[in-house]
C-alpha cells in the first residue's frame, strides 16, 4: 500500500478509447486534478513540427525540450493546455498532429522529460491521470489503475465522428490507418510500451455510455477508498 497521503487514479489503454472523457468526468465528480499526459506529448509534437526538428537530430530534441513548458490552465468550461503560454487546447487535437505523436512518444528523451514533468504534479494533489505508462511508468504505485480498451471498428467510429464534428476533411479509412499505426508504435516502442499493468482492471467500453463507465470507475475507486480506511 502506498505511503503518500495523497490518491492517484491511472488511467491507460488505447487511442481513442475516451480515456479523457472518463478521467474528465471522473475528476469533476470526485474534486480531483485532472492531467491529460497525452496531450502532453502531443503539445511537445506541436513545438517539433513548428520548429522543424528532426526526429533523428537527438541534439536537437535535447536543446528543444528545454524550451517547452506546458501547463494546465482550469477555467469554467475546461482545463485549457498551455504551451508555453500558448492555449493550444485544439490545435494539438488535429489529425496532422495524431499522424506524428506516437513516433514522437517513442522518443526516449522525450518520455523521459514528460515523465518527470508528470510525475511533478502528481506528488501532493489527488490527480487522475491518462496516458499509455501511468500505470506502468509513471505512476507504478498508483492507487487505482485502469486499463481501457475497445473494438477497433467503435474506436475508428468515434474518433471519424470527432473529427468530422470539428469540420476536418478525413476519411474513415484514413482513421482505421491512424489508429492502427498508432497501436503499433505505442505497443511495440522500446520505452515505456503500452502494456496493462498486472493489478490495472480492464475496462472494455465497446458497448458502455459514458455514464456506465464513470460509474463502473467511480464503484472501484470507492472500493479501494474502503480499503484504505479499514486499514
Amino acid at each position: 500500500m502506498s505511503t503518500r497521503h495523497n490518491f492517484i487514479i491511472a488511467i491507460d489503454g488505447f487511442s481513442s478509447c475516451g480515456k479523457s472523457t472518463l478521467a474528465k468526468a471522473l475528476a469533476k465528480k470526485l474534486k480531483f486534478a485532472f492531467i491529460d499526459s497525452g496531450a502532453m506529448y502531443r503539445a511537445v509534437t506541436l513545438y517539433f513540427i513548428r520548429h522543424h526538428i528532426a526526429l533523428d537530430d537527438q541534439e536537437a530534441i535535447e536543446s528543444a525540450l528545454k524550451d517547452i513548458h506546458i501547463d494546465f490552465i482550469p477555467n469554467a468550461a475546461k482545463t485549457e493546455i498551455h504551451l508555453n503560454d500558448e492555449d493550444i487546447s485544439e490545435e494539438i487535437r488535429q489529425m496532422y498532429i495524431s499522424d506524428k505523436v506516437s513516433e514522437v512518444s517513442a522518443i526516449k528523451t522525450v518520455r523521459t522529460a514528460m515523465v518527470a514533468q508528470q510525475q511533478k504534479l502528481g506528488r501532493r494533489r489527488n490527480i487522475i491521470m491518462d496516458g499509455r505508462d501511468i500505470g506502468t511508468t509513471v505512476f507504478p504505485d498508483a492507487d487505482l489503475k485502469i486499463f481501457m480498451t475497445a473494438d477497433p471498428k467503435v474506436r475508428a467510429a468515434r474518433r471519424y465522428l470527432e473529427l468530422t464534428e470539428k469540420g476536418e476533411d478525413v476519411t474513415l479509412e484514413e482513421v482505421v490507418e491512424n489508429l492502427a499505426n498508432r497501436d503499433r508504435i505505442d505497443s511495440t516502442r522500446a520505452e515505456s510500451p503500452l502494456r496493462q499493468a498486472e493489478d490495472a482492471i480492464v475496462l472494455d467500453n465497446s458497448n458502455l455510455t459514458p455514464e456506465q463507465q464513470l460509474l463502473f470507475v467511480e464503484e472501484e475507486y470507492l472500493k479501494v477508498k474502503a480499503s484504505r480506511i479499514e486499514a
